[in-house]
């Protein structure tokens, strides 16, 4: 989550938000397996576990997700498949179709993707350089955490006519990762959605040479809701 605090965090804290960040089990500073997790359940019950942490921290707010990646995709299927107060959500990048088709004999994606993500995902030298050097990036992911991850993105897309919450979906034409065909599927089928695509995008719009475009879309959304 500590990648989020340069640019991303401080767009949100201009727009008078309150931010609540946690690392995903397996990943980051949290304990777990690195890359591992016990089941798609369980990763919407952490994020669930968030959530009433944050209106501990600050009830009686409204309450808004926001996921970059696999974390759109968590945050989609949470608001279509748990109860909940969320009034809006923002979802860049959300893993919801892989934009290629990996090896049948090896779907543990992490070393397959470890030595061209950065370079795939951005385009900055420095970001580059930061993604490298971090010591908290690995390259480890389980086929738990590949597998049913998948499978959701798929149900989202095809149940995305039950969507109820206000979002807003980003995506980059040019991302090799995450198929933004996929997003532009779901915001199809659903009619609580804004779709903005980005022409030449990578996967981390908060990274690319749009950045400051991409990160004024979401202050503007924002700020129209608060």
């Amino acid at each position: 989550s500590g990648r989020y605090h340069e640019n991303v965090i401080p767009a949100l804290l201009d727009c008078g938000l309150a931010v609540v960040t946690y690392d995903n089990i397996g990943h980051g500073k949290s304990d777990g397996k690195r890359g591992h997790c016990p089941s798609y359940g369980a990763l919407l019950d952490i994020l669930q576990e968030v959530i009433l942490k944050t209106e501990s921290l600050f009830p009686g707010k409204p309450l808004f997700l926001y996921g970059h990646s696999m974390g759109g995709n968590l945050v989609l299927n949470y608001a279509l498949r748990r109860k909940h107060q969320i009034i809006g959500i923002v979802a860049t990048s959300p893993y919801l179709r892989l934009a290629f088709e990996p090896p049948k004999w090896k779907m543990v994606l992490g070393r397959l993707l470890l030595n061209i993500y950065s370079s795939l995902t951005m385009r900055i030298p420095d970001e580059v350089e930061k993604y490298k050097s971090d010591p908290l990036v690995h390259d480890m992911v389980s086929p738990m955490f590949s597998f049913p991850i998948m499978d959701a993105g798929q149900w989202a897309i095809d149940n995305a006519g039950q969507h109820e919450v206000d979002t807003l979906l980003l995506h980059g034409s040019g991302d090799p990762i995450i198929d933004y065909r996929g997003t532009e599927e779901f915001h199809n089928n659903s009619n609580k959605t804004k779709f903005q695509l980005f022409e030449g995008g990578y996967h981390e719009l908060h990274y690319d040479l749009c950045a400051q475009e991409m990160l004024q879309a979401v202050q503007n959304w924002f700020r129209q809701r608060v």
